[in-house]
């Protein structure tokens, strides 16, 4: 299976044909090497509705007539807009066909705002995905802080590689993600939501370095990077 890092939150997963795109922000984000055209997938799964994670979810669900999976509030946004989706909650687990994701809780908030109409539209609560595909148990933890059911993850499930939020500001920073990566008991740590705009600019390889003194794997992608997953042995 592989990944592909775009930047920032999002990430795609693909076993030959089929495909998955977590949180698509493409158009607008100044270190994305792919645009939404060139996005090919089955399913969008979005963790909220904050604009950094949702920018391309409508073009590239038009695109490719996918199924965008969120809560339910989210969900419904966007079955108003004639796209075909799945509507879930915390503790809910979707079978996509080929893989299974089950919606956990993020400490964060979830809206729309318009600038334009100085407006907020509340997109249902915030949350992260663990998935499984292929014997592989990959965490989404969406935009979060830390927070101590981190710890019941781990000891639930066996995360293979866990994607994790270091920007600061508007998520936990690397101080709290290397404390998340440890709970967790994750065997890889995929950094994200860093260094897309100066306010959360971060050393990623100096995090990573830490969690090889913690006996963590890190992995510091560029965005375009891809990767193939493997489950542990």
């Amino acid at each position: 299976m592989n990944l592909v890092f775009h930047g920032h939150s999002c990430i795609q997963l693909a076993d030959g044909e089929r495909s998955i795109i977590i949180d698509p922000f493409l158009s607008g984000n100044p270190v994305a090497k792919a645009k939404a055209e060139d996005i090919q997938v089955q399913y969008i799964l979005l963790t909220h509705g904050h604009s950094d994670h949702t920018a391309d979810a409508e073009a590239i669900a038009r695109a490719n007539d996918a199924t965008i999976v969120a809560t339910y509030e989210l969900a419904t946004y966007y079955s108003w807009k004639g796209l075909k989706t799945i509507g879930m909650n915390i503790g809910g687990t979707v079978d996509l066909g080929f893989a299974r994701a089950k919606l956990v809780h993020a400490f964060h908030s979830s809206s729309f705002i318009s600038d334009d109409s100085q407006s907020i539209i509340y997109a249902g609560m915030p949350g992260g995905f663990i998935m499984d595909w292929n014997g592989i148990t990959l965490y989404h933890a969406g935009d979060t802080s830390l927070f101590g059911d981190m710890k019941m993850f781990g000891e639930l499930y066996d995360i293979d590689y866990a994607v994790l939020p270091i920007g600061d500001i508007l998520t936990m920073g690397p101080e709290d993600a290397l404390i998340a990566a440890k709970w967790l008991q994750a065997k890889n740590v995929i950094p994200v939501h860093h260094s897309t705009f100066p306010g959360i600019a971060q050393n990623a390889a100096a995090f990573t370095a830490q969690l090889k003194e913690q006996g963590i794997e890190g992995l510091a992608l560029q965005p375009g990077d891809q990767l193939t997953l493997v489950a542990a042995s």
